[in-house]
């Protein structure tokens, strides 16, 4: 009976109801309802068409009752990453399905009408990955993709606790928000390897038994390479760099053996310390030199680097040849 009151008591927001709309300098596109109704915005950044970052808060003064329209009217893949606080999801066509703090869940569908629950004065904040087909088709096949985005309907396919590598990716994309972040690179990277790790748990690796590279795959190899060395201040991972040249982790690894004798881990670290011994050599000091290469805390990288060269970044520092 108290459920029935609340519901009732509940204020409707409709897909028509006045929203003001505005640009960030990051990018980033805001949809806020009117202040009345509490602290209620979303803001989105597109990437590409197949490939858009959602992140929305809300505080309501009331409980509320969001209508919902999906309007990209394409078979999309949505996967939401739970920040704080609890909402539902009731479509029109009977789905239901239920967002957690400290969880993700993933969803399909076509086109979605239906309605968001809020609890007055919850708050609640969620980050959401929409990916496209065309997307999904590079990434994972045309057959599995169609499996995954069914009829057009809403399903929901999973919904699991969030990882720490989740938690820590989608936890940077907000700190970047907050901050004011005008580049995207690094967005980019945390967007993609919160897709790759998702894609991999709906799509995992399978081992074939004898392991062929085509000329297209070695293309995607040297790639990988030339991303360590164009972005070797960036937080890579590899989960980043499969998806970023279109490779599965196995086939990455292998790969990477296969052409460079050589792991991500050990590639990329080797192209950092020679990197970072130039920049050094050339008069660049060792904080600078640390950063330029990836490192936050120069302490790190004068541990990593005496490990490799076997001696300490000052004593490189300034020399020529």
């Amino acid at each position: 009976m108290a459920a029935l009151q609340r519901i009732s008591q509940s204020y409707r927001v409709a897909s028509t109801h006045s929203r003001l709309v505005s640009t960030e300098a990051c990018g980033w596109m805001r949809q806020q309802l009117p202040e009345e109704l509490g602290e209620c915005y979303s803001e989105r950044l597109t990437f590409d068409d197949d490939l858009l970052v959602v992140r929305s808060r809300y505080r309501p003064t009331r409980n509320l009752i969001e209508e919902t329209i999906s309007p990209h009217n394409r078979h999309m893949l949505v996967i939401t990453f739970g920040m704080q606080g609890n909402s539902g999801y009731k479509g029109t066509d009977g789905s239901a399905v239920s967002f957690r703090a400290g969880f993700t869940t993933i969803t399909s569908f076509q086109l979605s009408l239906g309605e968001r629950c809020y609890e007055a004065g919850a708050t609640v904040c969620q980050l959401r990955l929409l990916i496209g087909e065309s997307l999904l088709n590079k990434y994972i096949g045309e057959q599995r993709a169609r499996q995954l985005l069914g009829n057009g309907n809403v399903r929901q396919l999973a919904f699991q606790k969030t990882s720490a590598a989740g938690a820590s990716h989608a936890s940077a994309l907000t700190h970047q928000l907050n901050q004011g972040v005008t580049g995207t690179l690094e967005m980019h990277i945390h967007t993609l390897s919160l897709l790759s790790e998702q894609l991999k748990l709906l799509s995992p690796d399978t081992r074939p038994e004898n392991l062929q590279f085509s000329a297209t795959d070695i293309e995607k190899l040297d790639r990988a390479r030339d991303i360590m060395i164009e972005q070797m201040d960036q937080p890579l991972t590899v989960t980043y760099l499969c998806a970023a040249v279109g490779l599965n982790e196995f086939k990455l690894k292998e790969g990477l053996h296969y052409r460079f004798n050589s792991t991500p881990y050990r590639m990329l670290h080797e192209i950092r310390m020679r990197k970072a011994f130039t920049l050094l050599e050339s008069g660049c000091q060792v904080a600078q030199a640390a950063y330029q290469v990836g490192y936050k805390f120069p302490n790190n990288f004068s541990v990593a680097f005496t490990r490799f060269f076997g001696k300490p970044p000052k004593s490189v520092f300034g020399k020529r040849r």
